[in-house]
């Protein structure tokens, strides 16, 4: 599987039922000289048989289709095709979908009214299977922890871990939060391994579902400066 690079361009794919918003997405993607949108569908039928005969690195998802729930077809792709990373590209700025989304294993939930620029480097990280949150998004998340229903019994991380969790739930790659924490980053990959075995859990999407139901992405004292 391909994750994108002068030579081998990211492979995008579209599924959206609106043309004119896939013809759209797809110019602005396509300014970028290290993606290729490699099609676009207008249903999720159509977008699982697009999937399986051209295995994009990365398909963008609309919440609505006209078949069947985008949140039902992430779910499906996520299960079906771990190959490619599935990102969620909404008009619906909306907390309950964010969850659903994430719990559907999703690498990403964007919104539509995000710039260009943007989008493309959100695109670039879910391509690396960094997990990636609209920041509008994830800012609302963490001024209402209330809303978010934490785990019974959290286990407990050392501050520097939840730090590490932290800007991952934010979308860092690990070279940037190593920067950010002033620590190499195999140091970094280090804390990250010892979090895994700990929460029993092995992706980054599952982190970050792991950070927001325990307020993680607030600006918790041991935020780090």
């Amino acid at each position: 599987m391909n994750r994108g690079g002068a030579s081998n361009p990211l492979r995008v794919l579209i599924v959206d039922d609106h043309e004119v918003l896939r013809t759209g997405t797809q110019n602005v993607l396509e300014t970028a000289d290290d993606i290729t949108v490699v099609g676009g569908a207008h249903d999720g039928s159509s977008a699982i048989e697009m999937v399986g005969a051209l295995s994009p690195d990365v398909a963008l998802l609309d919440i609505r289709l006209p078949d069947m729930d985008g949140i039902e077809l992430a779910r499906y792709l996520a299960e079906h095709f771990p190959g490619t990373r599935v990102v969620i590209l909404s008009a619906f700025d909306d907390d309950d979908y964010l969850r659903a989304a994430l719990s559907a294993g999703v690498t990403g939930y964007l919104l539509k009214s995000m710039s260009g620029e943007k989008l493309i480097a959100a695109v670039r990280s879910a391509g690396l299977g960094t997990t990636v949150l609209d920041p509008a998004v994830s800012s609302r998340l963490a001024r209402s922890p209330s809303r978010i229903s934490a785990i019974d019994e959290p286990v407990r991380l050392t501050v520097r871990e939840r730090q590490v969790v932290r800007l991952v739930a934010e979308g860092l790659a690990n070279k940037a939060i190593a920067s950010s924490l002033g620590v190499s980053s195999r140091t970094v990959e280090g804390h990250l391994n010892h979090v895994f075995a700990k929460l029993e859990i092995t992706s980054r999407t599952e982190l970050v579902r792991y950070a927001i139901a325990n307020d993680l992405v607030s600006n918790s004292p041991d935020r780090p400066r």
